[in-house]
């Protein structure tokens, strides 16, 4: 920074001494005589150092604002080479990796070129004519599959294949037998009622009676227990196990509502599957 710039942004008032005689005029003005006409001086002389204030301290704001000015302007260079080396470090790494991948692909370019075709033998024919055998292995599959199925094929028959047939056939039949004689998988479900009477006058002991009375077979009844409902009524509630194909819930339903002088309503608490 040369000498000049430093001034610059130094704070001197230089001209400090020709505002201070201005100043002392106008006091000496002022207490020496009350004219008019010096008034007006010293007004004007006033006006002046005022202005000069003014400007003084404008120019003081625009150089502290300069100098915040370059600061600002110093740390966004900063920041612009940093962004500028990272840039740098990554057009490098793709550069790295991209000659890599050239490579890679002349290499990849090159190996079908340096393979040669083998020569494939020719085979002769009884005839003597002669052709070119095919050397690809999936080909070559082919045509065993080809000559074993050829070699499967008896055209003009025989016994044993006959009773190959009738030991084939007797042996499902008895599989068939046999898994028909299984019992096969029975589908169970457990049901839990509740049983409503009609008021808390009803028997409960008789109604779960009458409940229990119903028979029927893949039906078997189990443990049961009085819920209090409300206002004194408690309602029967009473779980059973049938089997899907034989009971059903709405047979059991139909069953126990027939009791009307104990029965008002069943319903279906609980449906699982066992």
């Amino acid at each position: 920074m040369s000498s000049v710039d430093f001034l610059a942004q130094e704070k001197i008032w230089f001209d400090k001494p020709r505002y201070d005689e201005a100043e002392r005029r106008f006091y000496e003005r002022i207490n020496g005589s009350s004219e008019p006409t010096k008034d007006v001086g010293a007004n004007s002389i006033l006006q002046d150092i005022a202005r000069a204030r003014e400007n003084i301290q404008k120019s003081l704001a625009g150089s502290s604002s300069s100098v915040a000015d370059q600061g600002e302007l110093v740390s966004r260079i900063k920041s612009l080479e940093l962004e500028n080396q990272s840039l740098h470090k990554v057009v490098d790494d793709l550069r790295a990796a991209l000659s890599k991948l050239e490579c890679r692909v002349a290499v990849l370019e090159k190996s079908p070129a340096a393979v040669t075709p083998t020569p494939t033998p020719s085979v002769p024919y009884t005839n003597g004519t002669t052709v070119q055998q095919k050397s690809s292995v999936p080909v070559k599959e082919e045509e065993e599959e080809e000559d074993d199925d050829d070699d499967d094929i008896d055209l003009f028959g025989s016994d044993e294949d006959e009773e190959a047939d009738k030991l084939k056939e007797q042996r499902l039949k008895e599989y068939a037998e046999k898994k028909a004689k299984k019992p096969g998988l029975i589908a169970k479900s457990s049901i839990l009622l509740d049983v409503k009477p009609w008021d808390d006058e009803t028997d409960m002991a008789k109604l779960e009676e009458c409940v229990r009375s119903v028979q029927a077979d893949g039906l078997l009844w189990g443990t049961s227990k009085l819920v209090p409902v409300g206002y004194g009524i408690k309602k029967l509630q009473i779980a059973c196990v049938v089997e899907d194909d034989k009971v059903g819930t709405d047979m059991l339903e139909e069953e126990i509502t027939k009791f009307e002088d104990y029965v008002q309503s069943v319903d279906v608490a609980a449906f699982n599957k066992i």
